[in-house]
């Protein structure tokens, strides 16, 4: 038998969320290409995006034809676009100057999967690559990473935004995912707990 969800969340009700949820307004639209394997994931932190943010979209997918109509519609885009990925063409996200309103493109999945992401997607290198350098390790302390620099893809996007906007208050979002993490552990037998 399932065990009953809150209409509102979307979360188990036993962990229900909601007294800790507000809305953030923010001029940076944040696009979520989510590869399939976090949908169903427990520990799934974008789940939460939609109702922490204003301007929020997830798409699910992993090869091209998956986001075929998200490239049509970026590519019609006036509006500047960024993809939030570390790599050696990337800039750093807090010196991005922008007089409009933009667009952040985060990849959902573990390191592997996001590298999987962009190789199938190979259309999202015409984008400006964004990095950042977080400033406290991540607070996602109920999934293993296996880099020191790891962030929950919620973090990245919450921190990306900020980067983008300095004007932006993140903490609601931030609250948001410890009381996730917070009810998660409560919920789990002692001997898991452990591990964390």
């Amino acid at each position: 038998m399932p065990r009953p969800i809150c209409s509102q969340c979307q979360f188990l009700i036993q962990q229900c969320l909601c007294d800790h949820l507000s809305v953030v307004k923010s001029d940076i639209e944040l696009v979520i290409m989510q590869h399939p394997s976090e949908v169903g994931h427990a520990k799934n932190s974008v789940r939460l995006l939609p109702h922490l943010l204003d301007k929020v979209r997830i798409v699910v997918g992993e090869t091209e034809q998956d986001f075929a109509q998200l490239k049509a519609e970026l590519e019609a885009e006036s509006r500047p676009i960024y993809l939030l990925y570390p790599s050696e063409q990337s800039v750093e996200a807090s010196q991005v100057k922008h007089s409009q309103q933009g667009i952040l493109i985060v990849l959902d999945g573990t390191w592997r999967k996001a590298l999987k992401l962009l190789k199938f997607n190979p259309w999202l290198l015409s984008f400006q690559s964004l990095h950042f350098s977080p400033q406290a390790p991540s607070r996602y302390r109920i999934r293993k990473a296996s880099r020191i620099d790891s962030l929950s893809s919620l973090e990245a996007a919450a921190f990306g935004l900020q980067a983008l906007q300095p004007q932006m208050d993140i903490k609601p979002i931030l609250s948001a995912f410890d009381a996730m993490i917070e009810q998660q552990l409560v919920h789990m037998p002692e001997h898991v707990q452990a591990r964390y």
